[in-house]
């Protein structure tokens, strides 16, 4: 893997990676691609809690989305904003992550968390004024899984845009064993989109405020993802039921 530190940039702020590198992240990109646009063309997607957050998309206003690490992969097809900005690495995952991302109409700024947060951020502030909807992955690049960090709650309130906490899940999935638990649907699974209430952080919000909001981010998060996994659970029985 290529490290951010070590990868040169171009007069535009694009990574620039040596011929053999660039080869390969192309073809990667390309196959990434294909497999998630074919996932997204079989899979049968529902929407649940998710009418305030359509209708201030209809209003035009912009929206800030936060969602686990673990419930990236088919976000991009849960959004149906006018344009949507996220921050991504520099590093070549990184780069593969933001091509794909790009030939599905979202773009992205360069940062992390962990490496030029600064520079990202500015970016995302930059990306809000031009109109983008934010979004952000609060446990990443690197976790701890669903433990969301603070840089969504500046970017709230530097903002005035709301956190809508979303996510999703798979009838039909696998669960990869890495940190984050990355879930991949299988093709022609029935997928459902979960949006939690908005999470609003006051322009002059506290340290004591700020870590408030982070919590019920948090807290938002994993209710929601449990909500949508557990649409796919077999109903249990009521209490006092016969029993067959």
């Amino acid at each position: 893997m290529t490290s951010s530190s070590t990868t040169p940039l171009s007069k535009d702020g694009q990574p620039r990676f040596p011929l053999g590198e660039e080869l390969k992240i192309r073809c990667w990109a390309a196959l990434a691609f294909c497999a998630l646009w074919f996932l997204g063309k079989t899979t049968r997607k529902r929407f649940i809690h998710s009418e305030e957050l359509f209708a201030r998309w209809q209003r035009g206003e912009q929206v800030i989305l936060a969602f686990w690490h673990g419930r990236i992969l088919m976000m991009v097809f849960g959004y149906h904003g006018p344009k949507a900005c996220v921050m991504n690495s520099i590093h070549r995952d990184g780069e593969i992550v933001t091509r794909v991302l790009k030939r599905f109409g979202t773009h992205a700024v360069r940062g992390s968390s962990t490496r030029g947060w600064t520079g990202g951020l500015k970016g995302m502030l930059a990306a809000h004024r031009q109109g983008y909807d934010l979004l952000v992955v609060p446990d990443g690049p690197l976790g701890p899984p669903e433990q969301a960090k603070s840089g969504v709650l500046q970017l709230a309130r530097a903002t005035g845009a709301p956190i809508f906490p979303v996510t999703y899940g798979a009838a039909r999935k696998i669960t990869i064993k890495s940190w984050d638990q990355l879930i991949i649907p299988f093709p022609f699974s029935r997928l459902a989109y979960v949006a939690g209430a908005p999470i609003l952080v006051p322009r002059d919000a506290t340290s004591e405020v700020m870590e408030d909001k982070r919590k019920e981010l948090e807290e938002a998060l994993i209710s929601i993802t449990k909500i949508a996994d557990a649409s796919f659970s077999p109903p249990q029985p009521t209490s006092g039921s016969a029993t067959p």
